[in-house]
C-alpha cells in the first residue's frame, strides 16, 4: 500500500539527500557541498505540494539538525522559512525555466543558508566566512540536474 502511494519512493529521496550531506568527500571540495536536503525538498514542494508541506519540511529539517549535530531547530526553522514561498508559489516556479528556477532556487537556498548562520551566530557565537555561502552557487548550479533526475523518478514511481 505504501509502494501504491508513493510514500517509499519520497521517503527514500530524503534518505539518499540526507546521506549525501553528510557523506565524505575530498577537503577541496567540502565547502562547496550542495545543500542536498534544500534542493529534494525545494523538488517536492514545487512538485506535489498537496503531499509535502510545511510538517515533512519540520520532519525533515529536524532530522538534519540530527544528522549535523547543530541546536536543534536551526535547519527545521531555515527550512520552513525558505519552503513558505516556494509553496505559496508553486505553479508560477513550476512553469518557470529552468534558468528561472535556478535563480529561484538560489535565493532561496540563501535566505535558508543566512538564517541558518544568523540562528547559529545568535545561540552559539558563530563566525561568518564567505566559504559558507559556495553552497549557494553549488546548489543553484546542479539544480537543473537534481530537477531532472527526480522528476524521472517521480515518474517512474508514479509519485503523485
Amino acid at each position: 500500500m505504501w509502494i501504491k502511494s508513493g510514500l517509499v519512493p519520497l521517503l527514500v529521496s530524503y534518505v539518499i539527500a540526507l546521506v549525501l550531506m553528510v557523506m565524505p568527500i575530498p577537503a577541496l571540495f567540502e565547502p562547496w557541498r550542495p545543500d542536498w536536503v534544500a534542493l529534494v525538498v525545494l523538488y517536492w514542494l514545487i512538485a506535489i505540494p498537496h503531499r509535502v508541506g510545511f510538517g515533512t519540511v519540520l520532519i525533515i529539517g529536524l532530522l538534519t539538525d540530527i544528522l549535523m549535530g547543530t541546536t536543534f531547530g536551526i535547519y527545521a526553522t531555515a527550512l520552513v522559512v525558505m519552503a513558505y514561498p516556494a509553496i505559496r508559489h508553486f505553479q508560477r516556479i513550476r512553469n518557470y525555466s529552468l534558468t528561472q528556477q535556478l535563480l529561484v532556487v538560489g535565493v532561496l537556498i540563501l535566505i535558508k543558508r543566512v538564517l541558518v548562520y544568523q540562528l547559529e551566530h545568535l545561540l552559539n557565537d558563530a563566525v561568518f566566512n564567505w566559504p559558507y555561502l559556495y553552497p549557494v552557487l553549488s546548489s543553484a548550479v546542479i539544480w537543473p540536474w537534481v530537477f531532472l533526475i527526480l522528476r524521472r523518478y517521480r515518474r517512474r514511481h508514479l509519485i503523485r
